[in-house]
């Protein structure tokens, strides 16, 4: 399965966000806290998939996608949003996410987004 890189500026939320990935065969490799790690962590780890929250601290998630996009154009990135964000979500895929889940997370659909990104 897929190796990821989850990025939320929550720790109880990168926590969740493994819990909920590990059981469908994936492996969380790397952890970030803000958009500059996760620069970092993504040309350190070159993980399959990067799940990438947009409101953090430091870089704000949609500027963490466009470094991460510029260093790797195939980078496979699927974003995290609230509810009520929808008009960064569009943002973030004209800028190359390839999926986006809301908060609060449902597990079925965090587990179908990242295989459907896999596959492409």
């Amino acid at each position: 399965m897929a190796n990821l890189l989850v990025v939320d500026d929550a720790a109880f939320m990168r926590m969740t966000i493994k819990k909920m990935v590990t059981p469908h065969g994936h492996t969380v490799v790397a952890e970030a806290e803000n958009g500059v790690e996760a620069v970092r962590k993504y040309m350190e780890n070159k993980p399959d998939v990067v799940l990438l929250d947009i409101t953090m601290p430091q870089m704000d998630g949609l500027n963490a996608l466009k470094r991460i996009r510029e260093q790797d154009p195939n980078a496979k990135v699927v974003m995290c949003s609230a509810m009520g964000q929808q008009a960064m979500v569009a943002q973030a895929i004209q800028s190359g996410a390839k999926d986006f889940v809301v908060k609060p997370f449902q597990e079925d659909r965090l587990a179908a987004a990242i295989e459907r990104v896999c596959s492409k």
